[in-house]
């Protein structure tokens, strides 16, 4: 069995499409813009690079991105007096603070101080604790674009179990939320999990989000599963230069899988495009129009 390859470059910039057109009609028909802030603290190299293609990627969709960039000493609270300034700007309708952030700034402090109905990412608590009890919250993007994959390729995903390897709270956890609300069976895994490797072999679905290169191995997937890899990892390769694998082994699981995303190009693409979807979500509602 050779898996067939789950293309979330060529889905997310379909959706990022889709968002443009309705962004276009929403503002013809209410004169609304929607705008998105995004927050950068420091020089990150890896996350310089995420800001800047939220950046562009939101004009291209015909949204106005304001950005933030601060210093790595800014102050705890020269940034929390940031988010309360954008979270009473009428112009901006989504706000996304770039983590990770320097060691001064406690991150779980600015995550509550941004307005729930502004929060694109879906880290609020507010917004955690909606998508748990089945609310209408804003879910975080890359769980978000976990789902949209899956439901292309396999539809009705009622009656599957589905494992997770990770359990954090930007992936792991509402990943489980989000696939129990498509009636799945679903469990977490972690380090603490005894054999892990039984328990990934169970799953229809496996969705591996811990962050340890190729730490999957192909063995451990069940023939005919969908393997969903969140992983982004940079290893050595040839001639010195580094290269971007996965948590899973791909070539050894893609020899078992029926489907499985790629490192580049499968899950990284959906998190933004489902960032711009949230964005316009939440202009809807903070507007009042549907």
């Amino acid at each position: 069995m050779t898996a067939e390859i789950i293309d979330g470059k060529a889905f997310a910039a379909n959706l990022r499409a889709d968002v443009a057109r309705r962004s276009a009609a929403f503002r013809e028909r209410t004169g609304i813009t929607p705008g998105l802030a995004v927050v950068l603290v420091g020089e990150d190299p890896a996350s310089a690079i995420y800001v800047k293609n939220k950046v562009v990627q939101t004009r291209e969709a015909g949204m106005n991105s304001f950005e933030h960039r601060l210093p790595a000493e800014t102050k705890e609270e020269e940034l929390l007096a940031l988010v309360r300034k954008l979270n009473n700007d009428p112009a901006v309708h989504g706000i996304l603070v770039q983590l990770p952030l320097p060691p001064q700034i406690r991150e779980e402090h600015v995550l509550a101080a941004i307005d729930p109905a502004k929060d694109v990412d879906g880290f609020h608590v507010i917004n955690a604790g909606l998508l748990a009890t089945g609310g209408g919250g804003l879910g975080p993007c890359t769980p978000l674009g976990c789902l949209m994959l899956l439901k292309d390729r396999l539809g009705d995903l009622s009656g599957l179990r589905a494992v997770i390897v990770g359990r954090s709270n930007i992936v792991g956890k509402p990943m489980a939320q989000l696939l129990l609300r498509e009636n799945c069976t679903v469990t977490i895994t972690h380090s603490k999990t005894r054999d892990l490797a039984e328990e990934c072999r169970r799953a229809d679905i496996l969705v591996a989000a811990v962050g340890r290169p190729e730490f999957i191995r192909g063995d451990w997937v069940k023939p005919g599963a969908t393997v969903i890899d969140v992983g982004i990892n940079r290893v050595p390769g040839e001639n010195g230069k580094s290269r971007i694998v996965g948590d899973v082994a791909f070539a050894e699981a893609a020899e078992r899988a029926a489907y499985i995303t790629p490192v580049p190009g499968g899950i990284g693409p959906m998190t933004i495009a489902c960032l711009l979807e949230n964005t316009l979500r939440a202009t809807e509602r903070i507007s009042k129009q549907p």
